[in-house]
């Protein structure tokens, strides 16, 4: 499989994507919900994933009903999440690899994420990564969230490449749809969800991990 341009840039989510965290967010929904005494449909859960944390308000409303204290709800999850997270986010695999590649062969990298700047600043500290990326898109540098092109957009404005020639990895389905909505050449590797076939056919390719990823630039450099 090849890729339709010469990448000139690569655009990284982080939850799911480069750290292990979007199961940890997963666990700490669970265990914030046991501690309240909730029970969490699939559909609450599957909806969750990917999705601005702080944004999900209307998704347990809909379920819970208009009463639900989302936001005090939300400070639980925060907190679970840190609690479990502390000494586990690891790093996806294939991520240091890839990293290393694209250090090698000077590609310039940017992460877009949902996560806000304090947030990706730790986890990227913790793996002494602070270095290895040319821009940062957090919450609030952008108007509209994932699955909006958004995110994607302000990371190739940064890097100064047009979003046809950015290989965008994602591992999410509002992931796909954001990454794909910015016209770049979008790969899933995915985490909690599989694709569905509608989320296929907005990437040029699905792979395993971020290994085939390594070897799909390389290819695609060398030829």
């Amino acid at each position: 499989m090849t890729l339709p341009y010469r990448p000139s840039a690569v655009i990284f989510d982080m939850d799911g994507l480069l750290f292990d965290t979007e199961a940890l967010w997963q666990e700490a929904l669970l265990a914030a919900a046991a501690e309240a005494g909730h029970q969490i449909p699939d559909e609450v859960y599957n909806g969750s994933i990917g999705v601005r944390r702080s944004q999900c308000g209307d998704l347990f409303r809909s379920h819970f009903g208009e009463a639900f204290l989302f936001e005090d709800f939300h400070a639980d999850w925060r907190r679970h999440f840190w609690l479990v997270a502390e000494n586990r986010p690891a790093m996806k695999p294939g991520a240091p690899e890839l990293l290393e590649f694209l250090d090698q062969v000077r590609l310039p990298r940017a992460i877009a994420t949902s996560s806000s700047r304090t947030t990706v600043e730790r986890h990227l500290a913790s793996h002494g990564l602070t270095e290895r990326f040319d821009a940062i898109v957090c919450r609030g540098d952008y108007e509209n969230g994932k699955p909006a092109p958004d995110p994607f957009l302000k990371a190739a404005e940064r890097l100064g490449v047009e979003p046809r020639f950015c290989l965008a990895l994602e591992d999410s389905h509002i992931g796909v749809r954001s990454a794909s909505a910015a016209g770049m050449m979008t790969v899933m590797a995915p985490d909690l969800m599989a694709p569905t076939e509608d989320i296929r056919a907005l990437c040029v390719l699905v792979v395993h991990d971020l290994h085939d990823v390594r070897d799909l630039v390389h290819t695609q450099l060398r030829n």
